[in-house]
């Protein structure tokens, strides 16, 4: 079996490994890159597939790949799975032969939660939501059907039913919470965002567990834990992902709650590097976390890309995450949490902060139509063991 080597090898196709491969362009202009992707499509744009691609008549389709090939020079190979990494003999071993490498980098995000429905449609009807190729079939068939179940409550399940509603689908959403949102928002907030959903016309079934179902060519009919059923033409899961470490474990590296990587982004074994939804890495403001989001993929993925090239420069940024869904645009900094005690600070009726705190210290913010403000909030944050509750009021406009 041949054997390609390249100086910088990345395992994962998705916006880390290109923001990757041009942070190596920052510092080597000739090294050789190589990108194995078990995706159909090169590098794109993930956030639009739920956003803007349902919503934005003038983001068209081509604005959603990132021209990694032409802008880096890195060779990709798609539908190209990597099976074992060796970091002894600086090899990886893939579908289609091995490849050796200088510098790995670990980019295998995770793989979307399937539903627990017996699928005879082979995914025409019951379908997970993560890559291209699931947007473009979704769009299909919100084009030719009537009614359309999205399941899970979160940020991706949110955005879907958003995005299917305003496209004329009849559509339901199914979620295990009282409200939708609510265990993330204060509890005035989450009715604020479910109402937004039901005067679109969604329809909504909450406190719901999907615990079986099936799907067919005909349609898709769940059930759920109470004993009741939803029916629909197709359901599609937006229940997160299922974080990719089984290369990772198998070679031995350090995994806890994802790729335990040091401020560098380095894992436990040399020259091989992790970043993006799947790394572990120690926060500067908040401690050690894993952040599934895509301002954290592309600047953990330059500084990974950096640091692979020779860098060796700390990884200080503190991420963020946004959703946006029927004119409203939130975003947030640390950890959001209903359970924790909370501090609103309403502008007006339509923008406002939370700031969730813990033990009395602020370890998340949340900017409710608020906008440019993400830095104050990391300042914030920052400052968390000086300020008090009274502090807040104010801080951030």
């Amino acid at each position: 079996m041949t054997t390609t080597h390249f100086d910088y090898l990345i395992v994962g196709g998705g916006m880390v490994a290109d923001t990757a491969a041009r942070g190596i362009r920052e510092i080597d202009a000739d090294g050789t890159i190589g990108i194995l992707s078990d995706d159909v499509d090169e590098p794109y744009t993930r956030p639009a597939l739920s956003k803007k691609l349902w919503t934005d008549d003038e983001f068209t389709w081509e604005k959603v790949p990132l021209g990694t090939a032409d802008d880096t020079g890195a060779d990709i190979r798609l539908r190209t799975h990597a099976t074992a990494i060796r970091p002894d003999a600086h090899e990886v071993d893939a579908e289609g032969g091995t490849f050796s490498y200088a510098k790995l980098l670990i980019a295998t995000g995770g793989t979307p939660v399937a539903l627990p429905v017996d699928d005879r449609s082979h995914g025409e009807r019951a379908l997970t939501f993560r890559t291209a190729e699931d947007y473009r079939r979704l769009r299909a068939l919100a084009g030719e059907l009537d009614r359309i179940v999205v399941v899970g409550g979160g940020y991706i399940g949110s955005e879907l039913a958003a995005a299917l509603v305003q496209n004329g689908v009849d559509t339901v959403l199914v979620h295990t919470g009282a409200v939708l949102g609510d265990a993330v928002f204060p509890a005035a907030l989450a009715e604020r965002f479910e109402k937004l959903f039901r005067d679109a016309g969604v329809e909504i079934v909450a406190g719901s567990k999907v615990s079986g179902g099936e799907a067919d060519a005909d349609g898709a009919r769940l059930e759920l834990e109470n004993g009741d059923e939803v029916r629909a033409d197709a359901v599609v899961s937006g229940l997160g992902i299922e974080v990719a470490t089984e290369l990772a474990e198998s070679a031995g590296l350090r995994v806890d709650d994802g790729v335990h990587v040091d401020a560098q982004l380095r894992t436990s074994a040399d020259d091989v590097y992790a970043a993006g939804d799947v790394a572990s890495y120690p926060d500067r403001l908040l401690g050690r976390r894993r952040v599934e989001h895509v301002d954290n993929a592309n600047e953990q993925g330059r500084a990974a890309g950096r640091n692979l090239a020779g860098a060796a420069e700390p990884y200080t940024y503190t991420p963020y995450y946004y959703s946006a869904v029927f004119g409203i645009r939130y975003e947030a900094v640390g950890t959001l949490d209903s359970s924790l005690e909370t501090v609103e600070d309403w502008i007006d009726s339509e923008r406002g902060v939370v700031f969730y705190l813990d033990d009395g210290r602020v370890v998340g913010v949340l900017l409710w139509n608020v906008e440019d403000a993400r830095d104050a909030a990391r300042e914030v944050l920052a400052a968390a063991d000086t300020l008090t509750r009274d502090d807040l009021a104010g801080r951030i406009r």
